[in-house]
């Protein structure tokens, strides 16, 4: 199993906004240290804790600063750009990281931002599909293009002069494209199905009850028949919120804290996907009542916290629930204690994964 880094930084909304971004720089480029094999980060326009609102921008800070980690957008909402901007801004980035991107793409999740865009009560779905097949025409074809859609058009016919490269828009450094990723977040998601028939690889998110997280493996497996191709679990990515120390009782202190950092992240999603019906996010069943779901329930099942020996443990439980997966993500949060959140990436590269991996050695060797 390889260790990546996924962080959608929900940061206390008092806190200096130039602070929290160096921190969560930071936090990049000790990932990029310690091995981590990629690190997503999402983006947000109309949200003072998710106070990111720029992914590609802030990928674009790190590129020259990082050296063998890939990063990826976590994710560019599809609907609130204009496609031609998505893909000349992401063939740009590509080539800044020498090809070290992975493209995240979704139909974004937080409706202030649809509605500062004029898309809440569009079919945000169908923008996100024409959306990326229009960024995919562009990288494969050539001016003046000439797509036609129902929210986009997009021309340069009127004023192509080819022999200077006016009228030309960029391709990314790999081809055809950068890798595709696709956030998944609703239980038995048919978008992972989808993605995996285009080729796409899922991420389940680190908010989803491990249930909804192993309802996504048979989903993409049935993309994966349709598309004639066999699905690798390889290609599986899950997030997960961990927090490790030296010892337990510090552990526990500090990701069971009701105003730290881990109980204020679940505390802010819960508030957002409760107002907008997407309560069953956090159930452990379908039929499980509504107010049977707390901020406690929530962080009991959600977070793994406790010394690399018990944490191993846990993320072995886990797998063993949810199916085999190739890449956990490790869930970034607020640095509230700079030191105990440097710590526990540390820890989690160094030894927690160590162990974790030796253990699923032993079980193929066993069963093999």
């Amino acid at each position: 199993m390889k260790l990546g880094f996924f962080t959608m930084p929900i940061h206390p909304l008092d806190k200096d906004w130039r602070q929290s971004l160096k921190e969560d720089r930071e936090a990049f480029l000790l990932a990029d240290e310690l091995g981590f094999s990629e690190a997503y980060v999402g983006e947000h326009v109309t949200d003072r804790a998710e106070n990111i609102t720029s992914c590609v921008a802030f990928i674009a800070w790190l590129a020259a600063a990082t050296k063998q980690i890939k990063l990826g957008t976590g994710t560019v909402n599809m609907p609130n750009s204009h496609p031609a901007a998505i893909a000349a801004s992401i063939a740009m980035l590509d080539h800044m990281l020498d090809g070290r991107l992975i493209f995240g793409i979704s139909p974004g999740g937080l409706l202030s931002d649809a509605e500062l865009f004029g898309n809440l009560g569009a079919d945000r779905n169908a923008m996100f599909l024409e959306a990326i097949n229009q960024v995919l025409a562009i990288w494969e074809g050539k001016p003046p293009y000439n797509l036609a859609g129902n929210y986009w058009n997009i021309s340069i016919e009127k004023t192509l002069i080819e022999d200077i490269g006016q009228g030309f828009i960029a391709k990314p450094l790999q081809r055809p494209h950068p890798p595709i990723v696709v956030t998944a977040v609703a239980p038995f998601s048919k978008g992972v199905t989808e993605a995996a028939a285009r080729g796409w690889e899922p991420i389940s998110a680190n908010f989803l009850m491990p249930a909804w997280v192993k309802s996504h493996w048979p989903k993409y497996v049935e993309g994966c028949e349709r598309a004639g191709r066999p699905a690798d679990p390889a290609n599986w990515r899950v997030a997960k919120s961990v927090f490790v120390a030296k010892d337990a009782a510090t552990a526990k202190a500090y990701a069971t804290d009701p105003n730290g950092p881990y109980v204020y992240y679940y505390r802010s999603l819960f508030t957002k996907l409760k107002r907008n019906g997407r309560i069953e996010l956090f159930k452990t069943r379908r039929d499980q009542p509504d107010d049977e779901v707390t901020l406690e329930s929530i962080c009991e099942k959600l977070i793994i916290y406790g010394t690399p020996e018990s944490v191993a443990d846990q993320l072995l439980a886990f797998q063993e629930e949810v199916g085999t997966f190739g890449t956990l993500l490790y869930a970034g949060k607020d640095w509230r204690d700079r030191e105990a959140g440097r710590r526990s990436m540390i820890l989690m590269a160094e030894q927690v994964m160590p162990r974790v991996n030796a253990a699923s050695a032993r079980s193929r060797d066993a069963a093999g």
